[in-house]
């Protein structure tokens, strides 16, 4: 089947920031038809059905005369989309009455793409094509049809324009949409600020070393492990919303990886690398500083991954240095990959293997542009219109700031991920894989884990982080917890104790016990593990049907299991590192700065 390749739609947008003439269609309406979606299905050998072809083009036609006839008689429809909630299209019947028809037009195309006859695969991505093209064709993205654009270069007497267009230039030149005021922050002065040292580096990561924050603190310091697909002080925003200065704060002595933002000389670099250069490094500097043997490992998104790998290495080798480990958002079993199956198939990783499996780097702009497009109206659309339209500047947001740093990724370790993990699901089968000389077998990671997901999470799906509590611990009943939390991949992560925000779900059943059908005929003690080990870890459903909700964050359930595994309390490191590893530099470090465009 010739299927659209969802990288390339993705990258052609951006490639459209230095082709002014592409910028012109900004400036006029683009109509709305089923032909653009016919000849998709046509290339991709796809069909629908004509009884369910029939029944959707009648359900149209009656919607589309009856919205035709509400015009006439001067009724205003009902715009039940947020993309035209402002008062300019509901005053003006023609602004109105084009918002209604798009999204009937919208309704149908989507429609028409989950009626589509094709493997799962296959019907996700034409899901997602289609919806790249029904996003990107609504009226208010165009000058022409958009009012209140319209009304903002009436009231400016001409001046939104002229400053639309200058935004829009400048974006151009750095080829991508701005999200944020990025002059209102720097890394080091107002984001990324909680005091430490860089105690460690080499070629691929900083080590940092944080101050402590109270007298004492647990004799287990905290390791964590940022994903290297984005830069670390996603955790150490500022300081109200810091999950950093939070963790130093809950008496923790705090080891964090910033990883080195990929140039040139690291074009050769691999996932094992990342691996044991990286992360099994970092475990044994933290270990050497702090003089206690284990650490409470942590891991975020691909952060987790790497971690979770390094210690099935250092299993296989012998070793069990973690007295606990936590992984957020994180993806070990790689089964359910949401919407981003749709970038990776055999054709698609192959073309990446031919052009990065020997050397290069995968483009961090790429990376980001992958990303917005899993969210157009948010990340694309929503700036198209306030930007360039109405010639408004995006407002300071530290989030979207650290949203558009991108980092780049050396191609021989993104093409094994690729293929290990999303492609063939390797790593959660023991011993199918060797890294760094050793099989890894997840299962043989002997330390408790606080696995947490968030439930609107459309890059790491709730229910895939719930899967790593099916590989970790097998057969040990109260090992593992899971904590749901609400939003997305982010602002779930990032949602701060001290504004009490949002929600989460826990469900912490009580210890199981072997029914008397279970224990006749065998030893007890061995008919309960039996039986506890099949109740241990249930279907993600059944977890979340007997969840129990609780407002706030669910950063204060983390500390506590933290603290749990921390050891006895000591008296706080009066100096960073010590006589092997000195202080290079102050925290946030040279690394986090290097940006990739």
């Amino acid at each position: 089947m010739n299927m659209p390749d969802p990288q390339a739609m993705a990258s052609a947008w951006m490639s459209q920031m230095t082709d002014p003439s592409a910028w012109q269609a900004l400036f006029r309406p683009a109509p709305l038809d089923t032909s653009p979606v016919a000849s998709l299905l046509k290339d991709a050998g796809a069909t629908i059905p004509q009884q369910a072809l029939e029944a959707l083009r009648n359900d149209y036609l009656q919607k589309a005369a009856g919205l035709w006839q509400e015009f006439l008689s001067g009724k205003t429809p009902a715009l039940a989309d947020r993309r035209f909630a402002a008062p300019e299209w509901l005053s003006n019947p023609m602004s109105a009455f084009s918002a209604a028809s798009y999204l009937l037009n919208a309704e149908f195309l989507t429609a028409m793409a989950n009626a589509v006859e094709a493997g799962p695969r296959e019907r996700q991505k034409i899901r997602f094509a289609v919806q790249q093209m029904v996003d990107a064709m609504s009226p208010a993205n165009f000058l022409a049809t958009n009012p209140e654009a319209q009304q903002k270069l009436i009231e400016t007497k001409g001046e939104s324009l002229t400053r639309g267009l200058s935004n829009m230039l400048g974006d151009m030149q750095k080829g991508r949409i701005s999200l944020s005021d990025e002059s209102a922050f720097e890394v080091g002065r107002n984001v990324a600020t909680t005091p430490g040292q860089v105690v460690f580096e080499n070629h691929l990561f900083q080590l940092i070393q944080y101050s402590p924050a109270t007298p004492t603190v647990h004799q287990v310091p905290l390791l964590m492990m940022p994903p290297c697909i984005n830069k670390f002080y996603i955790l150490d925003l500022q300081p109200e919303n810091s999950v950093v200065r939070y963790s130093v704060e809950q008496g923790n002595t705090v080891f964090l990886v910033s990883w080195r933002n990929p140039d040139a000389s690291l074009g050769g670099t691999t996932w094992d690398d990342y691996v044991e250069t990286g992360a099994i490094k970092a475990i044994e500097v933290t270990r050497a500083i702090s003089g206690s043997d284990k650490v409470n490992a942590f891991g975020f998104c691909v952060g987790g991954t790497i971690m979770s790998t390094a210690l099935a290495v250092l299993a296989a080798r012998g070793e069990q240095p973690a007295a606990s480990l936590t992984l957020l958002t994180t993806l070990l079993d790689f089964d359910d990959t949401g919407v981003l199956e749709v970038f990776i198939d055999e054709t698609q990783v192959a073309m990446r293997e031919k052009a990065l499996a020997k050397g290069g780097l995968m483009p961090g702009r790429d990376l980001a542009t992958t990303f917005s497009s899993l969210r157009p109206n948010d990340l694309v659309w929503n700036y198209v219109q306030s930007n360039y339209l109405k010639g408004k500047e995006p407002p300071p947001f530290d989030l979207l700031y650290w949203n558009s740093d991108s980092t780049n990724l050396p191609g021989p370790m993104f093409c094994w991920y690729l293929r290990n993990t999303y492609l063939e699901n390797s790593l959660k089968e023991p011993g199918k894989l060797t890294v760094a000389g050793s099989p890894v077998n997840l299962g043989a990671i002997d330390a408790p884990v606080f696995v947490y997901g968030s439930r609107e999470d459309h890059i790491v799906p709730w229910k895939a982080s719930y899967a790593s509590m099916h590989l970790l611990n097998p057969g040990k009943a109260g090992a593992n917890r899971f904590v749901l939390g609400a939003s997305g991949h982010i602002a779930g992560v990032i949602n701060p104790a001290s504004k009490n925000k949002r929600s989460y779900w826990t469900n912490d059943p009580a210890p199981a016990t072997a029914p008397a059908a279970a224990v006749k005929g065998k030893g007890k003690a061995k008919a309960r593990a039996e039986v506890e080990a099949g109740a241990a870890v249930p279907p993600a459903e059944q977890w979340f049907g007997g969840a129990t909700e609780h407002l706030g964050s669910w950063w204060p359930e983390w500390a506590a299991f933290l603290a749990a595994h921390g050891g006895k309390n000591v008296s706080a490191p009066k100096k960073h590192g010590n006589a092997d590893f000195q202080p290079i530099e102050p925290a946030p470090g040279r690394y986090v700065k290097v940006r990739a465009d």
